[in-house]
């Protein structure tokens, strides 16, 4: 393999696939529909839509199931699982194994106290406070900033202009995106006649391995004890983590959602985008909960769980809110009819047991 260029024997053997037909050079990766000579693309679904796609498909080779291979017009590298197959050649097109480890701009800033591999890169104006320690071939962007006391495990790359308060541990293969804050103050106050007393934010923020954490998402630290992300979470962008939060191992969760302060959020969840997830809940392992959802008490028992409404004419949608003002008044006319109706059915039939 050379550059971003790839034979199909050699995809095949990355991907422990089998070969049927052709011998294109493959440059990148493209949809059923972009696709051409060039590319490499998949098929996993049956829908419609992708049947037509696949029929007219002109691509170098598609990733496909032993299944589905003869619906396919060129040439075919056969997997067991298409999608999980397009995830692992996705990084060889990243660009991200060609990236030159092992340099340290002359504009960063090292705390002396600071341990840092050997084969470490760290971009222009990285700022590394005093005792952190980072692992073998981690890479950090540029204008990054690391308090005191960090670490980041072996393997993590931390993109341009990440910052970590003090006292933050990152795991091992971890993916931090841009504008990223680890380790801000919880939002941790108490009411004294009249006015709001900080409570100062004493814990720190642990993140386990294989952890992906997206643009713009904030994990503050604890009050007392840590904030905890398991291994294996993957988080979007713009997500507010608060402080001593617990994220359960390969959990993930959607753009937009908020977890308030000292939830517990089991191993195995999805949460959706735009949830709200209020504090000091339990909430067990193999939950998932829809879009745009609030959670307000504990869940203790698996399965989906939604909240919300879906969108609809904005004419509809008045109605309805007029008549959801209302539903509190026509249940208890509801409750008084229900007991007058019991009343007399007591009266005409006093032995229906009504």
């Amino acid at each position: 393999m050379s550059g971003l260029q790839y034979s199909l024997q050699e995809l095949a053997t990355y991907l422990n696939a089998t070969l049927e037909g052709g011998e294109a050079e493959i440059t990148g990766l493209a949809t059923l529909e972009h696709a051409d000579a060039r590319h490499l693309t998949f098929f996993h679904s049956a829908k419609p839509r992708y049947l037509q796609q696949l029929k007219k498909c002109r691509a170098g080779a598609v990733l496909v199931s032993e299944e589905h291979k003869a619906l396919v017009p060129t040439a075919c590298l056969i997997v067991d699982d298409p999608y999980i197959a397009y995830a692992r050649v996705s990084r060889l097109f990243s660009g991200a194994d060609g990236v030159q480890m092992g340099s340290i701009a002359s504009s960063a800033v090292i705390a002396p106290t600071a341990t840092i591999d050997a084969d470490v890169t760290i971009a222009p104006n990285v700022v590394i406070g005093e005792n952190c320690k980072i692992g073998s071939g981690v890479s950090v962007g540029a204008n990054t900033v690391l308090g005191n006391e960090c670490e980041i495990g072996a393997g993590s790359v931390i993109q341009p202009n990440v910052t970590f308060y003090n006292d933050v541990k990152v795991g091992e293969d971890c993916r931090i995106h841009s504008g990223a804050v680890l380790g801000a103050d919880g939002f941790g106050f108490a009411q004294n006649n009249g006015q709001w007393l900080k409570i100062y934010q004493l814990g720190g923020v642990r993140v386990g391995s294989r952890v992906e954490i997206g643009a713009g998402t904030t994990i503050d630290r604890g009050a007392l004890d840590h904030t905890y992300i398991g291994d294996g979470v993957i988080i979007d962008n713009q997500v507010q983590i608060a402080h001593n939060v617990v994220i359960g191992d390969n959990t993930a969760i959607a753009g937009c959602t908020a977890v308030a302060g000292s939830t517990h959020i089991g191993e195995g969840c999805t949460v959706a985008g735009a949830c709200g997830i209020t504090g000091h809940l339990e909430i067990v392992a193999g939950t998932h909960i829809t879009a745009m959802s609030l959670v307000s008490k504990n869940i203790d028992s698996a399965g989906a769980y939604s909240s919300g409404t879906v969108a609809e004419p904005h004419s509809q949608w008045k109605r309805n809110v007029v008549r959801f003002r209302q539903l509190d008044d026509m249940s208890r006319k509801l409750k008084k009819l229900e007991a007058e109706f019991k009343q007399y059915k007591a009266k005409v039939d006093p032995n229906d047991g009504c």
